[in-house]
C-alpha cells in the first residue's frame, strides 16, 4: 500500500536554517520524516484531549 503525502505542517526553510546553525545539513527526505513525527505528536495530543473529555488541547497533552 502506498503512503499518501500529507500536507506539510512545517516551514522547511526555517527548519533547515536551524539545523544549519547547529552545523549540520539536511537530507532530501528528512522534512517528510519530521512532518510525519509532527502529525503523530498532534494525533496523540488530540486523542489525550478527547480521552479527558475536553476539546481544548493544552500544553500538558503533549
Amino acid at each position: 500500500m502506498a503512503k499518501t503525502e500529507r500536507e506539510s505542517l512545517i516551514v522547511a526553510s526555517k527548519v533547515k536554517g536551524y539545523i544549519k546553525e547547529k552545523g549540520c545539513i539536511v537530507s532530501s527526505d528528512a522534512m517528510g520524516a519530521l512532518n510525519e513525527k509532527i502529525y503523530k505528536l498532534l494525533d496523540e495530543a488530540t486523542d489525550r484531549t478527547k480521552d479527558n473529555k475536553r476539546s481544548t488541547l493544552r500544553p500538558y497533552d503533549f
